[in-house]
């Protein structure tokens, strides 16, 4: 399994595991992991059928580090399913929107690791990693009513989850941005709830200090420029409830 570090400076580490993908009728996902000194976090990490390469990835990466944390930014079993899994195979403790604590140990949690699942409080939160303050930051409704995404401040990659994701594209790294709105749109306009949410995520990320956005599916979009390309695009993006209205018919009978 591919892996591809995003940034590598003063003991601090961002690595890709890329595109994660055990059949052809699996969306394709992308893992990251977080290392800082000899602590380390892991975002979304997966579903049963990938689980085995994903973690033997970690372990390669971590070395004498510690995986100390796993988020899981909603309660999609692309991000979910595995996480019993995670939780015996380590001593890490798992955060998932307080929204969704009574709903993930149905994916089978060991009632001796269910202690270990944390709620995140609908205002986010700060996660200190070994001394670097994570920010679990509010994505509520984009597209789960239990969001979260995580703001990493020494490398300033915003991990945003199903938010930019992109289906099919063959790259890793957006380039031209019009040619790859054709991979997010119909995704977005269906999953996303609403252009008022997406208004008040891009008010929020506009105070952070972002240089790469990295979502669970497909391309990164990096660089200041293209970052700002992005965010431009989903303020005037009509999503969920704003298009909504042609489905709502009755079947042919």
């Amino acid at each position: 399994m591919p892996s591809t570090v995003l940034y590598d400076a003063g003991g601090h580490r961002n690595i890709l595991i890329e595109e994660a993908l055990a059949g052809e009728s699996e969306v394709e996902t992308n893992q990251h992991l977080i290392i800082h000194h000899d602590g380390a976090i892991i975002l979304d990490p997966g579903g049963h059928n990938v689980y085995a390469r994903v973690l033997a990835e970690t372990g390669k990466q971590l070395g004498r580090s510690r995986l100390e944390a796993i988020l899981l930014s909603h309660q999609d079993p692309d991000v979910v399913a595995a996480i019993n899994g995670w939780l015996v195979a380590s001593e890490a403790t798992a955060y998932v929107s307080q929204l969704w604590l009574r709903f993930v140990p149905h994916f089978g949690l060991d009632r001796l690791v269910v202690s270990r699942l944390r709620g995140i409080p609908d205002e986010g939160m700060i996660l200190d990693l070994r001394g670097c303050k994570l920010l679990f930051v509010p994505a509520h409704f984009l597209h789960s009513p239990g969001n979260f995404h995580v703001y990493d401040p020494v490398s300033h990659i915003l991990y945003t989850g199903d938010l930019g994701a992109s289906m099919g594209t063959p790259e890793r790294e957006v380039r031209d941005f019009e040619a790859h709105r054709a991979y997010m749109e119909p995704f977005h306009r269906r999953y996303m709830a609403s252009n008022r949410a997406l208004r008040a995520w891009v008010r929020m990320v506009r105070q952070l200090d972002v240089e790469i956005v990295a979502p669970q599916h497909g391309a990164m979009f990096v660089g200041k420029r293209m970052v700002d390309r992005f965010l431009a695009w989903l303020e005037t993006l009509e999503t969920g409830v704003d298009v909504v209205e042609p489905l709502f018919r009755l079947p042919e009978h």
